[in-house]
């Protein structure tokens, strides 16, 4: 049965009377007022209640209460036993909640509610909704300029131990063992017993994290072969294959491993730099992917609005509208568009959009204009040092070449796939930079050839020496400032949970806090001041 009290309900007589007027007041200024009056009527209880039966079964803690409750626990980094406790007997939980009834029902929830509403909403990938919905309302009762955005991503870690690929090895052929003694013992007796003693017990797996580095190669090729023979141990047995762990075998010796055709050595370890960065990291995570550049892991897109008006900048609230957690080998560069689009369906999508250089891909530029926006951001790439490019020619205001670095104007121009300027041989002759010059020779002119691209990666490079790009673009280091409060505020750079589902659950939700802890500020900015109101 479904429970559901609406937080738009009136009631007869206030349940909050016996508050002193100033204790009342800093409720309403702060957090838990901003939180009772928009973010928990947004909340789309609808689309939880659809995963319980209205006519059968115990009835549900009432929903928005607990969806709200679960919002908060990802705001403030709590335990699941650190949110009940909050739940029972912090006064601005039962305030922000709309929680008024003294009794049990009211007021306790056990570990299993906490859980079975958590799977509820991540399965269904549902945080996506209360985020929109809640980011939606803020913008509407703030008044958000969304115009100008920016956009970035920050490295995140799930709650896995980093292993390399001893620990790798062992560790999914532990995996798997324990998960056939629980369901076939009798296929675990066919198993070599040197080779379950080896990788069955904790205790002896532990003596693969004690291996000297001198004997690292030969215990690799000892844990490989190991892993190869129980996986072809057990290929013709339609029961094993079908198990995760076993799959996870599988996937280990693809990624790490050549088969060969010598019967005395059938496997072959790849080299380190041969190996995918969306290789297995560790058998309790499959979804973590490793990032050559901050590690194993994954990776949250964020894109937030920001006030350029430093006469505006205290008053304004800055929301954070996308918010994407990915793999962590994915690349920035294939995050730019489904921001974009997401913003859109929002009603949210912005005018000028700020971006390091890795979002800046040419193709991305193009795109980013086809859907209205202006995508400020460095092109890739340099200029080979002692050379000239086609950015240090003269460009007239419709974007034609009108001279080269020498002053020299062109004879001839000729346009297809490529664009051809023709310049008089005489003058290329004579010229002291032919050497570093991109011209080649041709039968009567010397050609300066450029495709439509290289032309508008030419004009973003000559934009990008201009004073007003440098003015436009100091704006979009602020971002790092939110990726700071981010983790500070919400702890998530480091997450208790494994698997992308949950950790895109803890992300979504924190990214919702942080709008929270955001617009509170500025709430209570409005009102009347009171000592440390300001603080979240």
């Amino acid at each position: 049965m479904i429970k559901v009290k609406s937080p738009n309900q009136l009631n007869i007589f206030d349940p909050w009377d016996f508050l002193t007027p100033k204790r009342r007041q800093m409720l309403d200024a702060g957090w838990p007022g901003l939180f009772r009056e928009h973010i928990l009527p947004s909340i789309p209880v609808n689309e939880v209640g659809k995963h319980f039966n209205a006519k059968f079964g115990r009835p549900t803690k009432e929903l928005y209460s607990m969806l709200g409750a679960l919002i908060l626990q990802q705001t403030f980094d709590l335990t699941d036993e650190e949110t009940i406790q909050q739940y029972a007997f912090n006064i601005q939980w039962h305030y922000s909640l709309n929680i008024s009834e003294e009794s049990d029902d009211a007021k306790y929830i056990s570990l299993k509610t906490v859980w079975n509403n958590r799977n509820i909403v991540a399965q269904n990938n549902l945080e996506d909704d209360i985020f929109k919905a809640g980011t939606d309302k803020l913008a509407q009762v703030f008044n958000v300029n969304i115009d100008k955005q920016r956009i970035d991503s920050v490295h995140i870690k799930s709650n896995m131990r980093r292993l390399g690929r001893i620990g790798i090895f062992s560790e999914s052929i532990h995996k798997f063992l324990v998960n056939l003694k629980r369901s076939n013992q009798d296929q675990l007796d066919t198993i070599d017993k040197k080779v379950v003693d080896k990788y069955l017990s904790k205790n002896d797996l532990g003596c693969f994290s004690r291996v000297k580095p001198s004997e690292s190669r030969k215990t690799l090729t000892e844990v490989s072969k190991d892993l190869f023979d129980i996986v072809q141990q057990f290929k013709a047995s339609p029961e094993v294959v079908a198990m995760y762990s076993y799959k996870l075998l599988e996937r280990v010796l693809k990624e790490h491993c050549n088969l060969t055709d010598d019967k005395d050595n059938p496997v072959e370890l790849k080299k380190p730099k041969e190996i995918a960065s969306d290789s297995l990291q560790n058998p309790s995570d499959p979804d973590a992917t490793y990032s050559g550049h901050k590690g194993q892991g994954y990776q949250v897109q964020i894109q937030e609005t920001f006030c350029d008006n430093e006469e505006k900048k205290e008053e304004a609230l800055n929301l954070i509208t996308h918010v994407e957690v990915e793999p962590a080998h994915n690349s920035d560069a294939n995050a730019l568009i489904p921001a974009i689009e997401s913003t859109e369906k929002q009603n949210l999508r912005p005018k000028e959009l700020m971006a390091d250089s890795l979002y800046g891909s040419d193709d991305n530029c193009e795109r980013a204009k086809g859907h209205g926006v202006e995508l400020i951001a460095p092109t890739m790439g340099s200029v080979e040092e002692g050379k000239l490019s086609l950015a240090d020619f003269q460009f007239s205001e419709k974007g034609e070449v009108v001279a080269c670095p020498q002053g020299n104007t062109p004879v001839k121009v000729k346009k297809r796939k490529r664009v051809s300027i023709g310049f008089a041989s005489h003058d290329c002759l004579n010229c002291p930079h032919l050497s570093v010059c991109p011209v080649k020779k041709g039968k009567k002119y010397y050609y300066l050839r450029f495709t439509d691209k290289e032309m508008r990666i030419a004009k973003r490079r000559i934009y990008e020496q201009s004073d007003e790009f440098k003015d436009r673009y100091r704006w979009r280091a602020g971002v790092e400032a939110t990726m700071s409060e981010y983790d500070r505020r919400t702890g998530v750079k480091h997450l208790r949970v494994r698997g992308l589902k949950a950790v895109r659950f803890c992300a979504t939700l924190k990214a919702l806090g942080v709008n929270i802890f955001r617009a509170a500020v500025v709430r209570a900015a409005k009102m009347m001041p009171i000592e440390g109101l300001c603080e979240a």
